[in-house]
């Protein structure tokens, strides 16, 4: 399943902390603080679970949006869409 994986978090090392989680559970980076990847269930639970150990619920902010490919392709993108050079080409795949 396509997961959105999106972060406000002002903190540099939980920052860090929280990218290195994303990286490693697989997602890709399409933005600075937004990525997105093809994970299951377990690897996007464990992912979650992993930064709620790190994450400041008063200050710091995660949304992770699981979604179909179906409805991947609806998704509608504006301007520049994602940095080309962060991304593998299985995510560039998926936004043509």
């Amino acid at each position: 399943m396509l997961v959105w994986f999106i972060y406000d978090i002002s903190d540099d090392k939980v920052r860090k902390k929280i990218i290195r989680i994303a990286q490693q559970s697989g997602l890709y980076r399409v933005q600075k603080s937004v990525f997105l990847g093809n994970i299951d269930n377990n690897t996007m639970d464990e992912a979650v679970l992993r930064s709620e150990e790190v994450l400041n619920e008063d200050t710091d902010s995660l949304y992770v949006f699981p979604m179909c490919k179906q409805d991947f392709k609806s998704v509608i993108l504006k301007g520049k869409a994602f940095d080309k050079s962060m991304v593998t080409d299985e995510v560039k795949a998926l936004f043509l």
